[in-house]
């Protein structure tokens, strides 16, 4: 969400939506250096928490040195041993996105680094498939994790397709898709996958990055699956009780949180800063 305006927050508050997971990514430009990654990190915990708690939505982040920057001599080993000093912070419910993006060695070094700190601290990982050759990515990814001898069902890999979700459902992981407005993954696209494959170990997530993408992406598809007939227990089980349980693995969820109406006060700052321009602050209870 750091690369998306208030006005989605407030849309995606209208729609229904009362919490986001954000992954760490990349700027869309490389990074110069280390340094960058700290403030990067301290505003997914800091600022971006509070301007989502500002409209009732509550967030949470993954942090990792993601997958295109593992290819970055000049920041990646930094970021490595930057990141012990956050994993441990509120707010971080994995590991991610880690993973491949070009298939590099580097990558593959990351990758294990990375599992291994997810292991040190007690966290599951969020794993990005490449975009291009997704199907031998993927399958070098559920390699890896059989290698270094991670846990399956702490590890969600993200960005499925058709010919990616089955590798995945014959392991023990849990399989995310990035529904798009024109790309990778689409509504009607996803109702055809959940009545072939059901709800078992699937999530969902709308995509909400600094390219053509739109947040509300999770409650659109789920009003297509109901418009198709999938019944409401299984779109709850896709959209909610999924992402809730696995990453509830981190132990840093209290799920009794999720059933509570969220308070708003936009009179609360933020080291001295305010979400609204002139705007009557909205308090609710």
């Amino acid at each position: 969400m750091t690369s998306r305006t208030t006005d989605d927050y407030q849309a995606m508050a209208a729609a229904g939506i009362v919490a986001v997971l954000e992954p760490a990514f990349w700027l869309g430009q490389p990074r110069t250096h280390v340094g960058t990654f700290e403030d990067y990190f301290a505003s997914l915990l800091g600022w971006e928490r509070f301007r989502a708690s500002q409209f009732g939505i509550r967030h949470l982040c993954t942090l990792a040195l993601n997958p295109k920057e593992a290819n970055n001599p000049r920041v990646a080993q930094g970021v490595i041993d930057l990141l012990p000093r956050y994993l441990d912070k509120e707010g971080v419910v994995a590991v991610g996105e880690i993973g491949f993006d070009d298939m590099t060695p580097e990558e593959e070094k990351y990758f294990a680094q990375q599992v291994e700190l997810a292991r040190e601290h007690g966290l599951p990982i969020l794993v990005h498939t490449p975009h291009r050759d997704k199907k031998r990515g993927t399958e070098r990814t559920l390699a890896l994790v059989r290698e270094l001898r991670f846990p399956e069902e702490r590890v969600l890999i993200d960005h499925n397709n058709e010919e990616t979700l089955p590798l995945v459902l014959a392991t023990g992981c849990w399989a995310g898709h990035s529904i798009y407005p024109n790309t990778k993954m689409d509504e009607n696209r996803m109702v055809a996958l959940v009545k072939k494959y059901g709800a078992e170990r699937i999530l969902i997530n709308s995509a909400a990055d600094w390219g053509v993408s739109d947040p509300l992406k999770v409650p659109k598809t789920a009003a297509r699956m109901r418009e198709n007939g999938i019944a409401d227990d299984v779109i709850e089980r896709i959209v909610w009780k999924n992402p809730l349980a696995f990453f509830a693995q981190s132990g840093r969820l209290d799920l009794t949180e999720f059933g509570e109406t969220p308070t708003v006060d936009q009179r609360a700052l933020f080291e001295g800063n305010s979400v609204l321009r002139g705007q009557t602050p909205v308090v609710q209870s």
